[in-house]
């Protein structure tokens, strides 16, 4: 893998204020009731844990959905190489305080993969009226929201309309806790190396590839030990696996409150009440449940 990859997470810093989400614009309807509707049994949707990643690391677990969604590519990927056990053991080499933790090379270098073909750029994703999407901002021709968990900005719904297609591009915001995947300066050089944001970076959007997020443990990945390169003893992914293959007696069932739901209607208007033309997706925390059995439709 080419040595560049040793630069791109100065380069992103660099497009930084390159690319910013759409930004809130101050509401004028009537001031949201001051009680939150509650959380219906409805509201929970089940996480698949084919989809689900347990990253337990040096300093704890961390848990991320995936979304083969926006990025099926990738998404598979990342399952396989899990499913190898290829991430066991690996080290955080490169981790930026305030931006993102990188890992998966073998090498320990930065140039380094594993021996499957390298992925295209899934930096983009067809959406269409079907398409998850709660929107939360607009500006201009600009919209940005939630596909479920993932935050995402998208072109808007008015082009969708004119478009013959019924389409428009969306892609994913690299807001904290959303994973991405590695690369060299070519846009399909993404191999094994990923990253989990510490912050948000919107420099990083449409020029990587967001492919989950963290639901569970961001605090543990900011807890990754820094450097560039990191100082020996470096932190490091003890085991990888999707929760689908955990051992027999080690589950670990998980569950989410829907975007969509009344409950987070209320949640979104609060937000931009309190934060004006700085909301953001990002601003947005996902509720999760690991005992599902408490929460969902009996």
């Amino acid at each position: 893998m080419p040595s560049s990859l040793r630069n791109f997470a100065t380069l992103a810093l660099l497009f930084a204020v390159a690319a910013t989400p759409a930004l809130a614009r101050k509401s004028t309807k009537a001031a949201a009731p001051t009680t939150p509707p509650p959380i219906l049994a409805t509201d929970w949707k089940l996480v698949d844990p084919d989809n689900l990643l347990i990253i337990d690391t040096s300093h704890g677990r961390i848990v991320a959905e995936l979304y083969p969604l926006m990025a099926p590519k990738t998404v598979a990927q990342i399952k396989t190489l899990a499913r190898r056990h290829f991430f066991d053991g690996q080290s955080f080499f490169r981790v930026i305080d305030g931006f993102m933790d990188q890992t998966g090379d073998p090498t320990n270098t930065g140039q380094g993969g594993s021996d499957l073909p390298n992925v295209p750029g899934e930096f983009t994703f067809v959406r269409d009226a079907n398409f998850p999407f709660v929107t939360l901002t607009q500006s201009g021709a600009s919209v940005a929201g939630l596909s479920e968990f993932m935050p995402v900005n998208s072109q808007s719904d008015a082009l969708m309309a004119m478009n013959v297609s019924g389409t428009v591009q969306g892609w994913g915001m690299f807001c904290q806790g959303v994973l991405g995947m590695a690369r060299a300066e070519d846009p399909g050089s993404g191999n094994s190396q990923f990253f989990i944001m510490r912050n948000s970076n919107f420099g990083l959007d449409h020029k990587y590839t967001a492919f989950g997020r963290v639901l569970v443990g961001l605090e543990v990945a900011r807890l990754i030990k820094t450097g560039e390169p990191v100082p020996e003893p470096q932190d490091v992914m003890t085991r990888v696996r999707l929760a689908s293959d955990l051992p027999q007696g080690e589950t670990y069932p998980l569950a989410r409150v829907s975007t969509a739901s009344k409950f987070y209607r209320y949640e979104f208007d609060k937000l931009k009440d309190a934060k004006g033309e700085e909301f953001s997706p990002c601003d947005v925390d996902i509720l999760v449940n690991t005992k599902p059995e408490t929460v969902l439709p009996k």
